[in-house]
């Protein structure tokens, strides 16, 4: 077996939807879709470069980033946003060379992307915040929690990279990423039609999501579709595959909660078990038959998985040792 072979949950079929189960692919409330985004939507210069952030919200405790994958943007959170600014300010971040974010000036890494996201939150004058971060955003909340460890109260980990893709042969995966770069350029002009049908829907997404044909076909295109053939795509997955920090995870001191899909096909499921196993004090939550982005897929469930643990062990919350509390959702 080559050494870059990883063994994934396999995509599934259009028919497998009709046995997804209550909850998935249902808008959550509050609903994103009346709030009026332009008005939230700001920049701020960061080392020379404006970032794009989604700002909303307000309360008592202390502020919620939410940290986009590879090829995504701050609108992969819309189902989770409007949830936790009900109680929160919230900020979503467009990373330097996504989204609406200009390519940085310098190259771009994953320290590098987390003293960004940590000079963000100094600029906006959050002080500590609970961080979420998705895929490539995993990885990066894990290492703002690393290197400012002063910034962060808790982590939300969904589907993290940083275990699997340190492991990876570089060649092959690159190519793999390229081919997916060209597809979504290729793609773009078309996106909002691939979007509105069930079909096109599942064969555009079914490595991210488990049963693409059941996401909303607006959520499909603003949260994800958009998101793709942005010029830091392949910087970025250079990269994610360059950086190891297993070997710093347990130095993570804060409350962590990890949340993964049973059937990404992106990273596998077990490198859920192997976070969990290094970042002292967490937790792991496998949300059944849901794929890489399970924020979008169910994200009723999610979030009230999300604001829960942020409720039991914020600094108000008896901060108990949560290791070993695993569940499958």
């Amino acid at each position: 077996m080559p050494k870059y072979f990883v063994p994934t949950a396999r995509p599934a079929s259009v028919r497998a939807a009709r046995r997804a189960g209550h909850g998935y692919g249902e808008t959550a409330q509050p609903d994103w879709r009346p709030i009026n985004w332009p008005r939230h939507l700001h920049q701020v210069e960061i080392d020379g470069r404006p970032i794009n952030y989604a700002d909303i919200g307000s309360g008592q405790r202390e502020p919620i980033v939410f940290v986009h994958g590879l090829g995504g943007q701050w609108q992969n959170w819309l189902e989770n946003v409007p949830r936790a600014a009900q109680e929160r300010r919230v900020i979503a971040v467009d990373l330097p060379g996504f989204g609406l974010s200009p390519m940085p000036r310098d190259e771009i890494t994953i320290s590098g992307y987390g003293r960004q996201v940590d000079a963000l939150c100094e600029r906006l004058g959050l002080g500590r915040v609970d961080i979420v971060g998705n895929s490539m955003g995993g990885y990066i909340a894990a290492e703002v929690a690393i290197q400012f460890p002063q910034r962060v109260d808790q982590l939300l980990l969904v589907s993290a990279a940083g275990i699997t893709s340190a492991d990876l042969a570089h060649a092959p995966i690159l190519t793999v990423g390229r081919i997916a770069t060209a597809v979504a350029t290729w793609g773009a002009a078309r996106h909002r039609e691939m979007a509105s049908r069930p079909k096109s829907r599942h064969m555009a997404l079914a490595l991210v999501a488990r049963h693409p044909s059941l996401l909303r076909a607006d959520l499909a295109y603003e949260g994800f579709f958009k998101g793709t053939g942005k010029p830091g795509f392949d910087a970025a997955l250079r990269a994610s595959l360059r950086y190891d920090f297993r070997d710093r995870l347990p130095d993570i001191s804060q409350p962590t909660l990890i949340v993964w899909g049973e059937k990404d096909s992106i990273i596998p499921v077990k490198d859920a078990n192997e976070f969990e196993r290094l970042i002292p004090d967490s937790r792991k939550v496998v949300m059944k038959d849901t794929g890489h982005i399970a924020m979008a897929e169910r994200p009723g469930a999610f979030n009230d998985l999300m604001m829960e643990f942020f409720a039991e062990t914020g600094p108000a919350a008896d901060k108990q040792p949560v290791e070993g509390r695993s569940q499958v959702a």
